[in-house]
């Protein structure tokens, strides 16, 4: 019986490495990313609006935003990182059902609004986290809250995993995903969550919504799956701006001309682009 239970939780954890991509390990996992959550800042005349982060799936705040956050905060934001979507201090998070992790989300928008003042704020989301703050917007009135949704390869048609999703229901292991992970399985393309998301469209009235996707993502995949419709949405592929970048899903956390989009993408003087390609932070 402990044989069983052993495999059985490797055939799960085998599982979600192979259709998903493999969790990241990362202790302290409640410690805020560098330049986040002090509850004391006050946005300025040039920066009016709190920055919020949205970790994805099987990620956490600390690993999410460890460039992203210290950038935006040198840059004069007030910055907030949340964990959400999985146990308290564990190191994998954004796995519990969607909709509940919204829930989560719009407290702790509420919070940050309480805090600096602010009549809204700008989201910068990553995979999931770019995605799930769209069921907030639209089902739990955040949409009266959110200036601007910048969507880092955000999941918001869902995944096919290039046939790995296939491959999974063939071997019967995605189920064992699903139960694991419900976010997981509610990312997989025709899910009964995507339908309702973006049944009657994909965005709201108000607020601006900025994708950018890469051609080299593995995990959502087709990467098109990420761009929005809708007249108050912008999709960018990162390639069309900077050919030679081949950062794919994980690794565009880390880049610097993601950076730059994005703080390009908060300025309320200017747009996204021009970047630098070759020295995007100068």
């Amino acid at each position: 019986m402990r044989f069983r239970r052993l495999r059985s939780w490797a055939v799960t954890a085998a599982a979600m490495i192979a259709v998903f991509g493999a969790p990241v390990p990362a202790a302290h996992a409640e410690i805020s990313p560098e330049g986040a959550n002090d509850w004391n800042c006050k946005p300025s005349f040039t920066h009016p609006r709190p920055v919020v982060l949205v970790h994805g799936t099987f990620e956490n705040m600390a690993f999410n935003w460890q460039k992203l956050s210290p950038a935006l905060k040198k840059a004069g934001y007030c910055v907030y990182a949340l964990n959400y979507g999985g146990p308290k201090d564990g190191p994998i998070q954004g796995i519990h059902d969607i909709p509940t992790s919204a829930g989560e989300l719009s407290a702790f928008v509420d919070r940050v609004l309480a805090s600096t003042g602010a009549p809204k704020v700008d989201i910068v989301g990553h995979s999931q986290g770019g995605m799930m703050p769209r069921y907030y917007m639209k089902f739990l009135g955040g949409a009266a809250k959110v200036n601007k949704l910048i969507g880092i390869v955000p999941s918001n048609h869902g995944t096919n995993m290039s046939g790995l999703v296939e491959l999974g229901s063939l071997l019967g292991i995605t189920q064992a995903v699903v139960r694991a992970a419900p976010a997981a399985g509610q990312q997989i393309v025709g899910s009964d969550f995507l339908k309702k998301l973006n049944e009657g469209g994909d965005t709201e009235p108000g607020p601006t919504y900025i994708v950018l996707a890469t051609r080299y993502d593995e995990v959502v995949t087709p990467y098109t799956s990420e761009f929005l419709n809708g007249s108050n949405a912008q999709n960018v592929l990162l390639q069309d701006k900077c050919p030679n970048d081949t950062n794919a899903h994980v690794g565009i956390a880390f880049d610097p001309v993601m950076i730059k989009f994005v703080l390009n993408s908060l300025d309320i003087w200017g747009p996204y682009w021009p970047i630098d390609c070759a020295r995007p932070l100068g």
